[in-house]
């Protein structure tokens, strides 16, 4: 074999090991990476609903301060959170073929709880209102009732309107829908709001305010047995006061399965009974 020939050999061998470096990867190569996409694909795609579910678990957030929505009663010497909201909170759990877990809290502090993920959702005689709408969103109404002013049975006669009350106190529930109907529609009143219904009634008893505004079923529970008490023949606009489940913004599948529920039990007047079965527990705990 001549120099030459030699020469040209040995450059195209080298030709051919540049151009076999430069070879694109085989599909049996890329494969893991393609598998991996389709992993993280799945996940994104996996709804509130679908969590719940694989956990065989939902924590719902409540205030059991508000008989007849949600109170403690002690069952069986323990402790335990009733009310018509539990029991709507439950069979919704059990709807969705999943175990109910209870969280208590202040009331204020549900849709902070909620947007944390510490709970799933929030039922809690909460007012769907368009402020709220905008951090959370919310199912149907279940449950419409009426506001009422409570004040002492011995200023029944004293109290018949918005303004008599001008220069009073009138107590509300702190973060409640009654809060704010207080401001708008008793504006020559000093609000005082407090965190739990009890101890406003405590503080109307007592005489450190001159009245309260509540939901009728709630003046209902606690007028059972505190006769010192009675509502007032004031009327508010109440037409935005209806009750609704909160979820977290983005969870529709969540707030659509709990519709069906609620369906159910709006259509064969279940959500009635169960407020008259939480208000009689109210009376036989008082």
């Amino acid at each position: 074999m001549t120099k030459n020939k030699m020469l040209i050999m040995m450059f195209l061998s080298l030709v051919l090991l540049v151009a076999g470096c430069g070879t694109k990867p085989s599909p049996q190569a890329e494969a893991p990476k393609t598998g991996g996409d389709q992993s993280a694909a799945q996940t994104q795609k996996e709804t509130k609903l679908d969590q719940i579910k694989k956990a065989g678990k939902i924590i719902v957030g409540t205030s059991a301060d508000y008989p007849p929505y949600e109170f403690h009663k002690e069952i069986n010497k323990k402790d335990e959170i009733v009310g018509f909201d539990i029991e709507i909170a439950k069979a919704i759990a059990k709807d969705l073929g999943v175990q109910l877990e209870i969280k208590d809290m202040k009331f204020d502090g549900l849709l902070a709880a909620l947007d944390s993920g510490n709970v799933d959702f929030v039922i809690s005689g909460m007012t769907p209102t368009p402020e709220r709408q905008k951090s959370v969103d919310f199912t149907k109404v279940y449950y419409t009732a009426v506001q009422k002013v409570v004040v002492r049975a011995e200023d029944k006669d004293k109290i018949k309107s918005v303004d008599d009350l001008k220069g009073k106190k009138v107590g509300a529930q702190k973060g409640a829908t009654q809060e704010q109907i207080v401001k708008e529609q008793m504006p020559n009143s000093e609000l005082k709001a407090i965190f739990k219904i009890s101890d406003l009634m405590l503080e109307l008893k007592n005489k450190k305010v001159d009245a309260l505004v509540v939901e009728q079923p709630v003046a209902n529970a606690y007028l059972a047995k505190n006769k010192d008490l009675v509502v007032s023949d004031i009327a508010l606009k109440t037409e935005d006061s209806g009750s609704a489940i909160a979820v977290k913004k983005g969870n529709a599948d969540l707030a659509g399965a709990m519709n069906k529920t609620l369906d159910k039990l709006i259509a064969d007047k279940t959500i009635d009974k169960l407020v008259t079965e939480a208000n009689e527990q109210v009376d036989q705990q008082q």
